[in-house]
């Protein structure tokens, strides 16, 4: 016996039964729901909380689903359970979604929620056992009766007068013949009546025939029999409101209407697809079951921003020499020619002068800035955050990645568009002038693997280290990808030759290693895939008057009720030390 106070029992749906629609419930279709306890709602109206009316309890069996089911103390409850106890209803039909059919076989799926149906799809998922409690009626045993659809019997009850009652069972040829009785007088009747009228009263075996015409005109209408492939599974969340998940909700109510107009229509097809449902599964969306549910929950007051990482701006932006001008220049002399050593001087010969060059470069600023905008009635609306204060947050870290990407590879727009950053303002590292940057080329002739390309890179980084004149000890910016194939390198019997990232960088002689997600696929100076940037960023000078500092302003547009912010900076910056970086590519 089940564990589970039920008032009623029966097959929520019956296996390798054809229904009304034509489609068949595969044996352990609905496997997965035994025991599973859903909602009892009456006639899969979902519109309303008070039409659900109890729970029922799923069993998997051979020859279908059964259900136990347990009415809720709620006046539609209460009146429901009165009329299965008085026989006026006796069908349950499901709701099933995440279906996945061969043919018009229905082979797996989930069941959400039972009902009490005038009548059902599936010729049997009907009511077999109703319990009346004595608490209901004014019984004095105290004890239930069982009623089933062909015996009643009192179990463990007594009689008025002390004595056993005895079990009353009504015989088969007893039933067909109130059948037949019933079935004259009804023919006498049915002028006048309503489909479903005429439908509740026929019998079962006359019901079940209907039941298969109705299968055959589907069929025609679709356009033959099964070609037996497989339907793709629905993959949908079925409780969301604009669902097209492919459900079964077996009721006669809305069927009736569809028979009616099929004359209209001239096919039972059209006036399937007419009435919202597909004569080969037939659907219906589901709009309020929602509400049975509980509300999700944010998990975030403020929104996560995904972005790419950015761990390396911050150590940009920290590192750069900062100075109060906007305008500045650069001389140098070059004394690395030969004439501009000193001389040795022999008694009675010419002394000759000194000879050097000088070199001067001067940078100018230029604006950099970023806009947003918001309607001031969704800054009102928005009252779980302050909505402003996020914006400005995310404009503030925005500016600051496009600021510290001109300083080392360029903002990456074309030269010809409007947004660009002007590169003789703010000089990126990459591609500097040759007395600022030296540009290495890795080559990479009759190299095939991977690991041999890469082991050339750390030798050609390390042998161009000796014309590095930048001040202390660089950083090395590159893609993850290279860094990732650095640290795979492995000696001749299979050991990593480095541990770590600080054992690369002590090999590579440089303080730390930084990677950058908008160097992938970046050209060089000379042409070639850029590898990896090595500077020291104390070397790279930004300047920026005291008006030109990142600024924060907001205005309001009266006229599109439109509130506008904008964050912006006037700055330059160049590398102002000689031979301070080193730009690694690919030979081209």
């Amino acid at each position: 016996m089940v564990n589970f106070d039920y008032d009623c029992s029966g097959w929520a749906t019956k296996a390798n039964t054809r229904c009304y629609d034509g489609l068949t419930i595969a044996q352990d279709a609905f496997k997965e729901c035994d025991g599973k306890v859903v909602p009892m709602v009456y006639n899969h109206d979902h519109s309303d909380i008070g039409n659900v009316i109890g729970h029922c309890l799923l069993e998997n069996r051979p020859g279908g689903v059964y259900c136990y089911a347990k009415f809720n103390d709620t006046d539609t409850g209460r009146t429901a359970r009165k009329c299965v106890e008085s026989g006026d209803l006796n069908a349950f039909s499901i709701y099933a979604n995440g279906l996945q059919k061969v043919g018009k076989t229905v082979k797996h799926g989930f069941v959400q929620e039972v009902s009490l149906v005038l009548a059902g799809c599936n010729p049997g998922a009907i009511i077999d056992e109703v319990i009346k409690h004595s608490a209901d009626e004014d019984y004095e045993g105290g004890e239930a009766f069982i009623i089933s659809d062909t015996a009643l019997s009192l179990e463990h009850g007594m009689d008025p007068d002390g004595n056993p009652l005895e079990e009353l069972t009504h015989s088969a040829d007893d039933g067909e013949h109130k059948q037949e009785e019933a079935k004259m007088a009804d023919g006498k009747q049915n002028e006048g009546k309503t489909l479903k009228e005429v439908y509740n009263s026929m019998t079962d075996e006359q019901k079940e025939c209907c039941h298969a015409f109705v299968g055959l005109a589907l069929e025609k209408a679709d356009g033959g029999e099964d070609n037996g492939e497989e339907d793709e599974t629905v993959k949908q969340n079925v409780f969301d409101k604009d669902t097209t998940a492919t459900v079964l909700k077996h009721s006669m109510e809305e069927i009736d209407n569809v028979v009616k107009t099929a004359k209209s229509h001239g096919t039972m097809k059209a006036a399937f697809e007419d009435a919202g449902m597909d004569s080969d599964e037939l659907t219906h969306s589901i709009d309020n079951i929602n509400w049975l549910f509980p509300e999700d929950h944010l998990l975030d007051t403020t929104p996560r921003i995904i972005d790419k990482p950015d761990d390396w701006v911050s150590v940009v932006m920290g590192a750069v020499h900062h100075i109060p001008f906007s305008r500045f220049k650069s001389m140098f002399a070059d004394l690395t020619e030969d004439d501009a050593r000193a001389k040795g001087y022999i008694k009675g010969n010419f002394k000759k002068e000194e000879v050097f060059g000088l070199l001067r470069r001067s940078t100018s600023p230029t604006t950099v800035y970023k806009k947003q905008k918001l309607d001031r009635d969704d800054v009102i609306d928005i009252n779980s955050f302050d909505v402003v204060a996020w914006l400005k947050q995310e404009m503030r870290l925005k500016l600051n990645r496009e600021l510290a990407l001109a300083y080392l590879l360029g903002d990456g727009r074309l030269a010809a568009s409007e947004d660009k950053i002007d590169e003789n303002c703010i000089r990126p590292v990459f591609n500097d002038a040759d007395l600022f940057t030296i540009k290495v080329q890795c080559k990479t002739t009759g190299l095939t693997t991977v690991e041999d390309k890469y082991k050339a890179l750390i030798k050609q980084i390390l042998r161009s280290r000796k014309e590095y004149r930048g001040s202390g000890t660089p950083t090395l910016f590159t893609t993850e990808d290279a860094l990732t194939e650095m640290l795979l390198l492995e000696d001749g019997v299979g050991r990593t030759l480095y541990a770590d990232e600080a054992a690369l960088a002590r090999k590579l002689r440089v303080s730390k290693i930084m990677t950058i997600p908008e160097m992938e696929g970046r050209k060089g100076a000379k042409g070639g895939e850029l590898v990896c940037l090595i500077v020291n960023l104390a070397d790279y000078t930004v300047g920026a008057d005291k008006g030109g500092a990142v600024s924060m302003f907001d205005d309001f547009d009266i006229d599109f009720n439109a509130q506008k912010y904008l964050i912006e900076t006037r700055c330059s910056g160049a590398l102002t030390t000689p031979f301070s970086a080193m730009a690694v590519e690919w030979a081209a």
